[in-house]
């Protein structure tokens, strides 16, 4: 009877191998399901070994996508910012204009989720965030979307400082880099923008030390992620950066004062473009003064960088 269940369940084994996707046998991962939600925005879960659960994903296909079913698209990652729980990936598609803006561009969007606090990081005690979206996630696009090796990214925030940070520590992956109110700098002024990113993944529940250790004692570690550091490694590629100052801009209501969340977040992102400038970075600026922590100011980024984005895959 044992070697009768031990047949039965090699048997089980090498069919559940069999009936996986190409990408699966790769990397670990692969596609639990796809949901089209209309003629060109697809839903995806996948399931990630390096996170560690399922994971939402939204790709914009472009709009030539069936047209031509043997090109390889270049791609664009559009990263979210922190705390909207498991579903930031549908953040840019429901509360921006993206599908609109890249009606018309042969350019493969990828949105992927990122955790609610994940920091676009492989974490010391916890997920695999990097590995999931440069790894796990870019071999499934490539080899189920045909996504090329023409690669730029942006995001928001927390994913602000993703696009920074992988475009840093990952050279040549990137051809082009945003950031809107990115946390361009966690150690800006020590434990001022250190302790917000704690702050931050203190709130979802998780152990903030098993992100990058402390700051102090871990430093190295901090810098290792930090595009303030990284600076010297995004020579070659054009990088955007926008940020307000805090005070209410023009989508916010007129007496709504100072959001001292911006206020911090601009002067991370002057820093960083002024470290930038130092290696001969080739960085464009948007810092237009009066603005909150605001969808209405990172969708209006989006169209102002989307130019610089397209042109760097082109």
């Amino acid at each position: 009877m044992r070697i009768r269940g031990f047949l039965l369940a090699l048997v089980l084994l090498f069919s559940t191998l069999l009936t996986l996707p190409a990408s699966a046998e790769r990397t670990g991962a692969w596609v639990v399901s796809t949901t089209q939600l209309d003629d060109r925005l697809v839903e995806l879960t996948v399931h990630s070994p390096a996170v560690g659960h399922d994971v939402g994903v939204r790709l914009l296909l472009p709009p030539d996508y069936h047209r031509y079913p043997a090109r390889k698209w270049p791609t664009l990652y559009l990263l979210h910012g922190c705390c909207d729980g498991d579903t930031g990936y549908r953040s840019w598609t429901d509360k921006t204009d993206v599908e609109a803006l890249s009606a018309h561009t042969n350019v493969l969007v990828v949105i992927p989720e990122g955790g609610p606090a994940g920091f676009y990081s492989d974490w010391r005690d916890g997920p695999r965030w990097e590995t999931f979206h440069l790894t796990e996630l870019r071999r499934i696009i490539e080899h189920d979307y045909r996504s090329g090796p023409r690669r730029a990214v942006a995001g928001l925030s927390m994913g602000g400082f993703g696009a920074l940070s992988y475009a840093g520590r990952h050279p040549g992956f990137f051809r082009a880099a945003a950031s809107f109110s990115g946390v361009a700098h966690p150690t800006y002024q020590g434990s001022r923008s250190s302790q917000l990113v704690l702050d931050i993944v203190a709130g979802t529940g998780a152990d903030p030390l098993s992100l990058w250790g402390d700051p102090i004692k871990d430093a190295r570690v901090w810098a290792a992620h930090n595009p303030f550091d990284l600076a010297p490694r995004l020579r070659g590629i054009p990088v955007y950066l926008s940020a307000g100052n805090g005070e209410a801009g023009p989508f916010d209501p007129p007496d709504s004062g100072v959001d001292g969340l911006e206020q911090l977040l601009g002067e991370q992102s002057v820093a960083v473009a002024d470290q930038l400038r130092k290696f001969g970075v080739a960085v464009r600026t948007d810092f237009y003064g009066p603005g909150h922590h605001a969808w209405p100011y990172w969708e209006r980024a989006l169209h102002r960088s989307f130019p610089m984005l397209v042109r760097a895959v082109s």
